[in-house]
């Protein structure tokens, strides 16, 4: 199942899209995200450097910072005081508390204090890591997670280079966890077709909660609506059934959106 969502810091309303494909193949988000220009936000899957360059990637920090997390876990807890591993969280842990202290600010705000107080930061991690890479086995836990940032420099500073760019893609990671718990809710949904029949519902339930909509009563009024436009031609009642449409009814909306 892939996922692709609007990211958190865009001002724009936001969307959540499952895609079900039987692989995982480089070429379905290329197909998928035809005719899309813009940020893409993505962990270090390799298929994805093969997109359009009007897709622009930038690395996330949060898969990053979970290699740095797993090297730890595998240390007694008594010896994880200064260790490679808890120095890196420690240093990325600087920049995540940044990004708390900038998340009600305005883009072009978000952009200055960045390069002011997070490059330095960001640019100090690279150095510290370059200076230490050849003393350790590459092979080991620690090893690869040094080299995937190295090897995602690049991607990882790419969010320092627009403001309204998040650090990383947990949204969208928090989006497919329910997909995930809810997998032993649905296991009759085996084959294809019905794994698609549920990354639509998925969809339209995801994205209602999002916009601050009650999913039930949201799915309820478009099975209601739809069939009153049979007889139609024109498709622009459905402009109306978009969960950020404000011709939505009261009855629809909850007292919070789900980020």
């Amino acid at each position: 199942m892939w996922i692709y969502r609007s990211g958190e810091l865009c001002d724009v309303p936001p969307v959540i899209l499952f895609n079900y494909q039987t692989t995982r193949g480089g070429y379905h988000p290329k197909e998928f995200l035809s005719g899309y220009s813009g940020n893409l936000t993505t962990d270090g899957y390799q298929a994805y450097r093969g997109l359009p360059e009007d897709v622009v990637i930038s690395g996330c920090m949060a898969h990053a910072r979970r290699k740095y997390d797993e090297c730890l876990k595998s240390v007694p807890q008594e010896s994880r005081k200064g260790t490679t591993a808890d120095e890196a969280l420690k240093r990325i842990a600087l920049l995540y508390k940044i990004e708390a202290l900038l998340a009600d600010k305005p883009t072009e705000k978000r952009y200055e204090e960045r390069l002011k107080q997070s490059k330095p930061i960001l640019d100090a991690y690279f150095e510290w890591l370059k200076s230490i890479v050849g003393t350790i086995d590459s092979g080991s836990i620690i090893g690869k997670a040094i080299n995937y940032s190295l090897n995602q420099q690049d991607y990882l500073e790419r969010y320092l280079l627009d403001g309204s760019i998040s650090i990383d893609n947990s949204a969208a990671e928090r989006s497919i966890r329910i997909f995930a718990t809810d997998r032993k809710n649905w296991e009759f949904c085996n084959t294809p077709n019905g794994a698609k029949a549920s990354a639509t519902i998925y969809s339209i339930t995801e994205s209602a909660k999002a916009n601050g909509l009650k999913p039930y009563e949201y799915i309820v009024h478009i099975l209601e609506t739809i069939p009153k436009h049979y007889m139609g031609t024109s498709k622009d009642f459905l402009q109306d059934l978009l969960p950020w449409s404000d011709k939505l009814p009261e009855n629809c909306k909850s007292q919070k959106k789900n980020s």
